[in-house]
């Protein structure tokens, strides 16, 4: 029998509807997340006790209710006690940032990629995880979770980044690698999720913006390679071994310039930053981003497109063409094109989607069980829990 194991997971799914309401509506009272929610009062009561007591929830100024009766005391996320931290290990550099529960970020620190190799990557990034952990427990913060991007299809059920170009790497058994750095540079023991860096940017705009993108939002990014996080339905749609959202090595003209994959025609050949550089004018660039953007719209038909990445940083005027280019298609079709919008966290799009990643995983517990770092992984691999 399982009966204890079900009831740990009936009472994590149990915070996590609490918590999600509270996401979508602040300043619930505890009456209201029960008529919700659909839990007992006394189950609520004891939830919120416990989400308070650890940092996830604080209570606001009681209101004076309708009528008679004592007043409601407001609940919310707490945005001060707690912090989940965020990786982005890109071509270039390795980014890292702390954010509040609430998407605020408190701190961010960037290095150069010192070197491509694998081992090394994770101690350097993790030298710079423990720099930020340290500063959170001295601001007496509460660490709830590392969250990792990188540039790669990242499959969950093996923990390996089975392919990233733009780093040399195939086949890589990446968790175990970073769960043991993590380990060595002292971070404390918290749960380890790791994604493809478009995925995280997803979740940076879908987990923290305040628009609604209801349950389906994609995310652009553009820099050295071309990427795409696909959220529907309220879950990242990754594909059986991470390769969905690849849309860089996807092909934009049969016969086209080759491509770092080792095909020929890809998206990235005409919008990585590599091609961009070579345009007299970049900002053209945009019209192959507004095709992207049409083929996504078509195949996904999601709430919201965003676009980012250093790319669209450096050369502005590729968002606007881009949108331009996909009012055209949807003109012809007798369609109105879906709004797009640039990036609300800019280059820290995913680093803080990766922080983000900790939280997306917590209000979804039935999701990806973690498992541990230093022995056999089984269920998904993409979890992990650091120990020190």
């Amino acid at each position: 029998m399982k009966t204890i194991g079900d009831q740990q997971l009936v009472k994590r799914i149990n915070r996590s509807v609490l918590l999600r309401l509270l996401r979508k509506q602040s300043g619930l009272s505890r009456a209201r997340l029960a008529q919700e929610s659909g839990l007992t009062k006394s189950t609520v009561s004891l939830l919120v006790r416990e989400l308070i007591e650890e940092g996830w929830l604080s209570e606001a100024e009681s209101t004076a209710a309708p009528g008679l009766g004592r007043p409601s005391t407001p609940v919310q996320i707490d945005g001060t006690r707690r912090a989940v931290l965020g990786v982005e290990i890109a071509v270039e550099a390795v980014r890292v940032v702390a954010v509040s529960l609430t998407g605020e970020v408190w701190t961010s620190i960037e290095e150069p990629l010192a070197d491509k190799q694998p081992a090394r990557v994770c101690r350097q990034t993790a030298k710079l995880v423990a720099r930020l952990a340290k500063d959170m427990a001295r601001r007496q913060v509460q660490l709830s979770g590392v969250g990792v991007g990188l540039p790669g299809a990242f499959d969950e059920a093996t923990g390996q980044v089975s392919f990233a170009p733009n780093l040399g790497w195939r086949r890589v058994d990446f968790v175990p690698l970073m769960a043991s750095a993590l380990e060595k540079a002292g971070v404390p023991s918290v749960p380890l999720h790791v994604q493809n860096e478009a995925d995280t940017a997803a979740l940076s705009e879908y987990e923290f913006s305040g628009e609604d993108v209801k349950d389906s939002l994609i995310f652009v990014t553009c820099g050295v390679g071309v990427g795409a996080g696909i959220l529907l339905n309220d879950r990242l749609f990754t594909g059986a071994q991470g390769m969905a959202g690849e849309i860089g090595h996807s092909i934009l003209q049969i016969d086209g310039p080759r491509c770092s994959c080792g095909r020929n025609g890809c998206v990235e050949t005409f919008i990585g930053a590599g091609a961009l550089a070579q345009m007299a004018d970049p900002a053209k660039g945009g019209k192959y981003l507004g095709v992207v953007l049409q083929n996504l719209w078509t195949t996904f038909n999601p709430s919201a497109l965003v676009v980012g990445g250093p790319s669209c940083e450096q050369h502005p005027d590729i968002v606007a063409v881009a949108k331009t280019a996909l009012e055209a298609y949807a003109a012809s079709a007798g369609m109105e094109a879906p709004a797009v919008r640039s990036a609300r966290y800019g280059l820290l799009a995913s680093a803080v989607g990766a922080a983000a990643l900790v939280l997306y995983h917590e209000l979804r517990p039935m999701h990806a069980p973690a498992g541990t770092a230093n022995g056999p992984l089984t269920e998904p691999r993409a979890s992990a829990h650091i120990t020190a």
